[in-house]
């Protein structure tokens, strides 16, 4: 018999190729595995209204209504979606976790009236809030890993150990989830028309320490191979997923990693797809060569940069030379698509870098998607935020989501130039690989100026709803 229910949403990113949500489906199976009953309401695959949420939630009793976010969607999606919860909850608690909350926890209780906060992973927290809530004693002083509102005001507790033995986490509830929808909306690289794709997740962490990323915990932590094929065998014959995308914020990290999780899909004759996150400065012909036979197809690559000053300032701890290394590497398998990703506008960026990127990218393209670039996005908890408050650039989280409209937009300029100059530099890069990828695909020229035209449109301020290259259709 269940012991209570728990709901949770999955907010809209107004896009139909949405990833699985990893986070509520992991913290689902730990709750049933407690004994508890858990529910889905996903916004992004069916879209339903706020006003939809209104009525099921007025139908329905819960113990706690769950969210997560990135900081992106604060404003945006949460903020509207929070006022909705916290006049339908009842009794329920409400509660907000996940990358976007994790390092502003006051500022986003004092903004949403959400009852708590979850600080970082959340599968063994969201069992002592249930067990609290159900027994009718709050005592959320004694939960590590949330802030909460008590006494008229905010009381943020010790952070919880993250998880070392991933093992001992139960495989995502699927089951909850409409699965059929997450495994036949996404369309990746090499994916065939009848073949289902659905997001894997085989560590957490990353041994990086860019400045631009948010890290809700120190270092990596990884699952054992065989728990990893193990899921993947589940995922196959349950659901007919032969394709995964790795979510893992850094899936090639290790060489030995690697050739032991190809090896394991040979040995339990497993024929699989996936596309990853690849490490430059381990990625060599050897590692290339045995991913490919493993079943890549998508090597994505952080480069971020083509001058050494600009990665040293991000601290990425790679070379030029490695960037190009890896390029060319890859650039050497066929029919295997490299994700070309790069940043401007982080400290020590000029006009001058912002050109490098154009030409790497016009140098190692395999025009199999059309690669464009971004301005650099200091959020909440990264290095490169707390920079911006040392400069003065920034006062703090209310600061931010004021100047923050999109990710294709400059939120801080750590640059020299203003940022008309900035923006007209960015157009006129944009504008060139875009025009570069037409050139060499012979595409749809009527295209390329509509998308040409919407970066117009977005640098000059005429839509902020813009969301990168593989979103230009959505609507104002």
């Amino acid at each position: 018999m269940s012991k209570g229910k728990v709901l949770f949403i999955v907010h809209d990113l107004y896009q139909e190729d949405n990833h699985f949500p990893m986070g509520p489906a992991y913290l689902a199976a730990v709750l049933k595995r407690a004994g508890f009953e858990v529910e889905a309401y996903c916004q992004d695959v069916f879209h339903y209204t706020n006003e939809q949420l209104e009525r099921h939630l007025d139908e329905n009793e819960y113990e706690i209504i769950g969210v997560g976010f990135m900081t992106a969607r604060f404003r945006e999606t949460v903020l509207g979606l929070s006022e909705v919860i916290t006049k339908h909850k009842k009794d329920a608690w409400f509660a907000l976790g996940g990358f976007g909350p994790s390092p502003i926890p006051e500022y986003v209780l004092e903004t949403t009236n959400a009852d708590i906060v979850v600080i970082g992973e959340a599968e063994e927290t969201i069992i002592d809030l249930m067990n609290s809530k159900v027994a009718g004693d709050p005592g959320l002083s004694e939960i590590k890993g949330i802030a909460y509102g008590e006494g008229g005001r905010i009381h943020v507790n010790e952070r919880r150990r993250p998880i070392v033995n991933l093992d001992r986490v139960p495989f995502p509830l699927w089951e909850i989830f409409p699965i059929e929808e997450y495994t036949t909306c996404l369309k990746l690289f090499n994916q065939g028309e009848d073949e289902k794709a659905l997001g894997l997740l085989t560590s957490r962490g990353c041994i990086g320490r860019c400045n631009f990323c948010y890290r809700m915990e120190v270092g990596i932590r990884k699952r054992s191979i065989e728990n990893v094929i193990e899921e993947i065998k589940i995922l196959m014959n349950r659901y007919g997923v032969t394709y995964f995308f790795m979510q893992d914020e850094l899936f090639a990290f290790s060489k030995k990693r690697i050739f032991d999780f190809a090896d394991a899909l040979e040995k339990n004759n497993l024929k699989i797809k996936f596309a990853c996150d690849c490490r430059v400065d381990i990625f060599d012909e050897e590692m290339a060569q045995r991913m490919v036979e493993a079943g890549c197809q998508f090597f994505d690559f952080g480069f971020e940069s083509a001058d050494q000053c600009v990665l040293d300032n991000m601290h990425k701890r790679v070379t030029v030379e490695q960037n190009m290394r890896a390029a060319e590497i890859a650039r050497k398998h066929k029919g295997i698509g490299i994700g070309l990703n790069f940043l401007w506008g982080n400290i020590g960026d000029t006009s001058e870098t912002l050109k490098k990127n154009v030409d790497f990218i016009k140098r190692y393209n395999t025009y199999k998607q059309i690669r464009t670039i971004r301005p650099v996005t200091p959020y909440p908890g990264s290095e490169l935020y707390y920079d911006a408050i040392k400069a003065g650039k920034l006062n703090g989280p209310e600061d931010f989501f004021k100047k923050f409209r999109n990710s294709d937009l400059i939120t801080v300029n750590f640059t020299d130039l203003p940022d008309e100059e900035c923006y007209k530099h960015l157009f006129e890069a944009n504008r060139e690989l875009i025009l570069d990828h037409h050139g060499h695909t012979n595409g749809d020229l009527q295209e390329a100026e509509h998308l040409i035209n919407t970066y117009g449109d977005l640098y000059a301020g005429k839509t902020t709803v813009f969301r990168g290259i593989r979103h230009y259709d959505r609507e104002e």
